[in-house]
């Protein structure tokens, strides 16, 4: 995949933006600013995809909003789904809005993400040697993975151990900040029976997603690792303050 053409010139692209970043930081940073610039060049596409992530603030509290409303439509046309489809387009048409106007925002990043992400695992960029892969952060080189780590011996591990922690908090405070709040608001909206527990099997365990990514960490490059801690800690950060910022 990484080999298609649009995406190994993007991925080439993005190859040339850590480089020169990382030129930069070396005076400084040493041997680190490879590793340093993955996480600058990270919080920088996550930058430039602020606006989207309004507009995903923005329609996550309009849904939310209009829950009520759906369940209504949903108790009174339940057995007539054709007219329950019908009512439920009427109403986000007089609202403005539209049950996917969340999910456009999050699409438009799989592809800048799919780039990232192929530059961190792919051991050729335009027919030549991946270089970003050897660099280091401490004794480990960024295409390295926790297998490689633990055949490297203790130094090695404890940088992964470092990271995969790290990632750990990020998804805690995920799950804490952003997940359940927003099983909290649905209640609010009356989502959840009298004794607080999720109206809908399973809720309460979706909440521990975030913990996925710690397992992702374990097995992909360091340099992945990076962009995953770096990503996820921009969500939470992000996130957080948009929903205080952003009306519906």
């Amino acid at each position: 995949m990484y080999t298609f053409g649009p995406i190994a010139a993007a991925i080439a692209a993005t190859a040339t933006a850590v480089s020169a970043i990382s030129a930069l930081l070396a005076p400084v940073l040493g041997a680190a600013a490879a590793a340093a610039a993955i996480i600058i060049l990270t919080a920088l596409v996550r930058l430039a995809l602020l606006p989207l992530a309004r507009a995903q603030v923005r329609a996550e509290k309009q849904r939310a909003r209009l829950a009520p409303r759906i369940r209504e439509l949903q108790r009174k046309h339940g057995k007539n789904p054709q007219r329950l489809v019908e009512e439920q387009q009427r109403l986000y048409a007089e609202e403005g809005t539209s049950p996917l106007a969340g999910c456009l925002p999050m699409l438009a990043q799989t592809p800048v993400f799919l780039v990232l992400y192929g530059l961190f695992v792919s051991p050729e960029v335009s027919g030549e040697p991946n270089h970003l892969l050897e660099r280091t952060l401490g004794p480990v080189p960024l295409g390295s993975t926790l297998g490689d780590a633990l055949a490297a011996g203790p130094a090695s591990v404890a940088v992964f151990a470092v990271l995969i922690a790290a990632v750990a908090a990020a998804a805690w405070a995920s799950r804490t900040w952003l997940t359940v709040p927003a099983l909290r608001q649905q209640g609010r909206h009356g989502q959840h029976g009298g004794d607080g527990a999720p109206a809908l099997p399973g809720m309460g365990l979706m909440t521990y997603l975030p913990f996925m990514t710690v397992a992702v960490a374990g097995f992909v490059p360091l340099a992945a690792g990076l962009y995953l801690l770096t990503s996820t800690a921009w969500t939470v950060g992000e996130r957080v303050l948009l929903r205080r910022l952003v009306g519906a």
